[in-house]
């Protein structure tokens, strides 16, 4: 399951339970050695291959988006083999599937070629596998670092049951910078279901490369949250030190289970081709104005404030004078959504939503938190549309190929366009979880031309053989239009939906959790 929520389960049973005088402690003596991102990019091969593009638009970055899983892994894949002297990487998600292990492999391997890589991971999807992980720590050029970490180690629900206010507050952040001189930052974990590799469900998810100036502005705030107090050494929380052996055992294993998975797409050409043709990459950025906006754990954690980019969103909502599109895979308006829809409709700004249906969505929880709101902002006049489970979209179609058509679509994507004049691509849904319990982070781009291919991307997005349009039929009962095989289909409930999921959702829609979706 993909996680922009901690379980549900645990949440409710948080409220059953109150354990605070039993809680297992974190470490108080934690040792973290300071470190900062490389200051001289310059002289690498990327940082010598962008600045000279940089030179050339002062003021300004470099930007495309990475639209399909493949490219998406492969663009990270090449980043490792073209990292001279430094990695670093900050994810929510960090899977043991074949994805997740051959990047920690090009890690390792790019560490023995004296690369530093630096390694944040939320703690929250990464149960069970400490020692694993500090066996790639004791590497002497990797450091691993684990964020808001659970102190029991054996049990995650023993941890929320004692512990929960600290611990509901998660780093959803995403980001991959290599040499301090490209970036890739968006919505996609490091996980099979985010690059088209999963054999049962893959994600539409978007993800945007960036080069230039805002670069050091991404290795800022990875460097804040690296150095912080929230951030503890993986060693720190094991319970003996991992040894050269150690680390020589786990790369083995890891090497025998990506051979016994099987990778899907021949990942050494696609590097091959890609790392040969960087000038045509570069060259094909949009060098523009841009801003990485970001959430300080330290304001979340002490609960002095909203979220800064959904601040920062709501205040760009305001200025709009023709369009709004929005792409997010959780998306629970709330009162204050809705009645920002509703005065963008009386100032005559078209308004269009893409999010999941029921039956593509991975939580069950957003989804009942969505379908709340989902007849008020149709009435304020919003497009809404939810993405089919079996959406031909060409950013998991190549899945489909290798499962025999089997795969199943979800929509992973954060995104918007402000006007066609500028962009959003990060970590953050439209949800009371990234607005105010979760850390996020993305790039907000002012270009016309990057806001129309995102436009574009957008608009395959809620094509009717992609998703359904919701809207209210001749009654104002909520209806879901699509076409099948260029047939015209209208359903009365939750399409391709089962009955323990729709009963999940209006159950869960009754009960006072929205603040936590």
């Amino acid at each position: 399951m993909s996680g922009n929520s901690i379980s549900f389960i645990s949440f409710c049973l948080s409220i059953l339970f109150t354990l605070t005088g039993c809680a297992t402690r974190l470490p108080t003596d934690v040792q973290r050695m300071p470190s900062a991102a490389i200051t001289d990019h310059s002289t690498t091969y990327l940082g010598q291959l962008f600045d000279s593009a940089a030179a050339m638009h002062p003021a300004e970055s470099g930007f495309t988006l990475i639209r399909k899983g493949r490219p998406a892994f492969t663009d990270r894949i090449a980043m490792t083999a073209l990292a001279e002297k430094s990695l670093d990487l900050q994810y929510y998600i960090w899977e043991a599937d074949t994805t997740g292990r051959i990047l920690s492999l090009r890690l390792v391997e790019a560490a023995n070629r004296g690369v530093r890589v630096r390694v944040l991971i939320d703690d929250n999807t990464i149960a069970g596998r400490d020692s694993p992980i500090a066996a790639l720590d004791a590497h002497p050029n990797i450091e691993i670092r684990i964020f808001n970490p659970f102190a029991h180690r054996g049990s995650r629900l023993f941890g929320y049951l004692t512990d929960f206010n600290r611990l509901n507050h998660r780093m959803h952040n995403k980001v991959i910078i290599a040499d301090n001189a490209l970036a890739i930052v968006g919505g996609r974990n490091i996980g099979n279901h985010y690059f088209g590799v999963h054999t049962d469900a893959n994600f539409r998810d978007l993800d945007i490369a960036s080069a230039g100036p805002i670069v050091r502005d991404l290795s800022m705030v990875f460097d804040h949250f690296w150095n912080g107090q929230w951030s503890y050494p993986i060693s720190t929380l094991v319970n003996r030190t991992h040894s050269k052996d150690d680390l020589s055992d786990t790369v083995a294993t890891i090497q025998t289970l990506i051979q016994e998975e099987a990778y899907p797409y021949p990942l050494n050409q696609d590097v091959a081709q890609l790392t040969g043709q960087m000038r045509k990459v570069r060259d094909d950025f949009i060098w523009a104005q841009g801003e990485v906006i970001w959430d300080d754990p330290r304001t979340l954690h002490d609960g002095e404030g909203a979220s800064i980019i959904n601040e920062k969103l709501y205040r760009k909502f305001q200025t709009l004078e023709n369009e709004l599109l929005i792409e997010s895979a959780y998306f629970v308006a709330a009162d204050r959504g809705v009645q920002a829809a509703h005065e963008l409709q009386k100032r005559g700004v078209k308004v269009r939503i893409l999010t999941n249906s029921l039956a593509s969505n991975d939580v069950v929880a957003a989804h009942a938190g969505y379908a709340k709101y989902r007849k008020p902002l149709i009435e304020t006049g919003v497009e809404l549309y939810e993405l089919r489970p079996d959406s031909v979209s060409p950013t998991v179609v190549e899945q489909k190929i290798i499962s025999s058509g089997q795969s199943k679509a979800a929509l992973h994507t954060k995104a918007i366009v402000f006007d066609r004049e500028s962009i959003f691509v990060g970590s953050f849904n439209l949800d009371p979880r990234s607005a105010n319990i979760n850390t996020e982070m993305g790039l907000y781009v002012k270009d016309a031309e990057l806001a129309r291919q995102l436009a574009v991307y957008m608009d395959e997005g809620v094509q009717p053989i992609n998703a359904y349009q919701v809207v209210l039929d001749e009654n104002e009962k909520v209806v879901w239009r699509t076409q099948i095989d260029g047939t015209p289909v209208t359903y009365t409930k939750e399409p391709e939906s089962t009955f323990w999921q729709r009963f999940m959702s209006g159950f869960i829609k009754m009960l006072p959790v929205e603040g936590q979706l």
